[in-house]
């Protein structure tokens, strides 16, 4: 089978043009593990006149740039992304594996990021400071100049524009390193920035692989700030490269994320959001509910309940729209497997547990949605971040021992807390050690409006909400004597 979508030449977009190279890199098809496409293999080289570009454009033209103009260049490219958003979501569908549905609600968001910061831009304002006597002191909010984006393969077009869009409302300009493994749809959107009349080299997209392009962009001195979101062993290289160049870093590092549910729980809305949690773009997701801390007194009804989902849910080509789709690639399928059939340690497989096999997708890297029940945190199951469609789940009978075990990890992204006592939400989610508690609910990141980001190893910094922008901002405090 190949695909059904023309993607043309993907190039790269250095200085407000298409570039094309004669290096690329081969692009396979998640449900079929065919190529796909060829991606322009970007080095050093293109690392450089990006960077360069960025420069150019920041220095001339857009730090001066009023708030309200930056806006309107924003608000044009949202509403590019809303008339391609068919093209986008097909695009992105077919790189990444992923539903149809979940690839359309990707791009929805990417539209929303860059309506939602050509709004906020206006708002960025410093304060003054009226405790200073015998002067008028006040701060100023200004952009740091060229920022550098490290994007991952899970969602590369939605993260694309969730940490561009707040860097470039700041003042700054970009050159975003899309994964090898996944940049059709960001260099697509680099294209429609273009079209949106964005000045050359404001934003810049070099794709290529994490030790050439990614390397040159982390260590690159002409670089003031760079947002990272992958593993924690590559984001610790990035901090350490960035490190050599005085230049502040965020790091979105993923999680070990817990739904907690307790006995007076509304099960009915509670088990379907769950079971998505996970099975959301195959468990690929930073925010993936892979924990699950069920009250001893209803822990076999949801056990069961989440098996009999698990046992329901389609697999298939992501522009199939089928429930779940296949992971990234045959190394992420191999990973996967691996730590499913050795690190459970004494937990009980539920459900899945082994690699999928889907009809007319022989060589597709589809895997079964699992449940694994009764494991510790010492398993490598449970403490370690499978990024599949695995979840862990575990009982407890007090609050208390939920809590400790929902903090027994090293990661703290996210938590779901599932009761109707009030009082118990609050009391819980003020000693969870994450960086977002959804109570009866489970946001998955949030939305555009919410900060996201993580406690201990998940990471630091902030995305999303006006919390991003004051990110791509440095202070600036003067003194006026009177």
């Amino acid at each position: 089978m190949t695909s059904t979508i023309d993607v043309g030449r993907p190039s790269a977009i250095i200085d407000g043009e298409r570039v094309t190279l004669d290096r690329t890199i081969e692009v396979f098809d998640p449900a079929t593990g065919e190529v796909c496409a060829a991606l322009p293999r970007g080095t050093a080289r293109e690392v450089d006149d990006a960077v360069a570009a960025a420069r150019r454009a920041f220095e001339r033209e857009w730090r001066a740039t009023t708030p309200a103009q930056r806006g309107d260049h924003l608000r044009r490219l949202s509403a590019l992304i809303a008339e391609h958003a068919g093209e986008l979501a097909a695009i992105e569908s077919l790189d990444t594996g992923k539903p149809l549905k979940q690839a359309r609600a990707d791009v929805g968001v990417v539209e929303r990021y860059f309506a939602y910061y050509a709004s906020v831009a206006e708002w960025l304002d410093g304060a003054t400071i009226g405790a200073v006597t015998g002067a008028h002191a006040y701060t100023r909010r200004e952009p740091y100049g060229v920022t550098g984006h490290i994007i991952p393969w899970n969602y590369p077009v939605q993260i694309a524009g969730r940490t561009a869009a707040p860097s470039l409302a700041a003042g700054n300009c970009v050159v975003v390193k899309p994964a090898e493994e996944a940049s059709l749809a960001p260099l697509r959107l680099g294209a429609l920035a273009i079209e949106a009349g964005f000045p050359p080299g404001v934003f810049n997209i070099v794709p290529g692989l994490g030790e050439e392009a990614g390397a040159a962009l982390s260590a690159h001195p002409g670089i003031n700030y760079i947002s990272f979101t992958g593993s924690r062993e590559v984001g610790t290289l990035v901090a350490q490269a960035a490190a050599t160049n005085v230049v502040p870093v965020g790091l979105e590092l993923g999680g070990k994320s817990p739904n907690i549910v307790f006995p007076d729980a509304d099960l009915e809305s509670a088990i379907p959001t769950i079971v998505s949690s996970i099975i959301q773009n195959a468990g690929q997701t930073c925010t993936a509910g892979a924990r699950l801390l069920v009250h001893e007194t209803i822990h076999d009804e949801v056990i069961d309940a989440v098996a009999r989902r698990f046992a329901r849910i389609t697999l298939g080509r992501g522009l199939d729209d089928p429930d779940l789709g296949p992971l990234i690639s045959a190394g992420q399928l191999e990973r996967v497997s691996g730590l499913v059939g050795g690190g459970a340690g004494g937990a009980r497989l539920v459900h899945g547990g082994r690699r999928a096999r889907v009809e007319g997708l022989d060589g597709g890297f589809f895997f079964e949605p699992t449940l694994f029940d009764g494991a510790v945190a010492d398993d490598p199951i449970s403490s370690q971040e499978v990024f599949g469609p695995v979840v862990v789940a575990s009982a407890f009978s007090t609050d208390e021992q939920a809590l400790a075990g929902a903090n027994d990890t090293d990661f703290g992204l996210i938590a779901a807390i599932w009761t109707r006592d009030v009082s118990r939400a609050h009391r819980l989610a003020a000693d969870l050690e994450v960086g977002q508690v959804y109570v009866n609910s489970y946001g998955a990141g949030g939305n555009v409006e919410i900060p996201f980001g993580g406690y201990k190893r998940s990471g630091y910094g902030r995305e999303k909400g006006a919390e991003a922008m004051l990110e791509f901002c440095q202070i600036k405090s003067v003194v006026v004597k009177y």
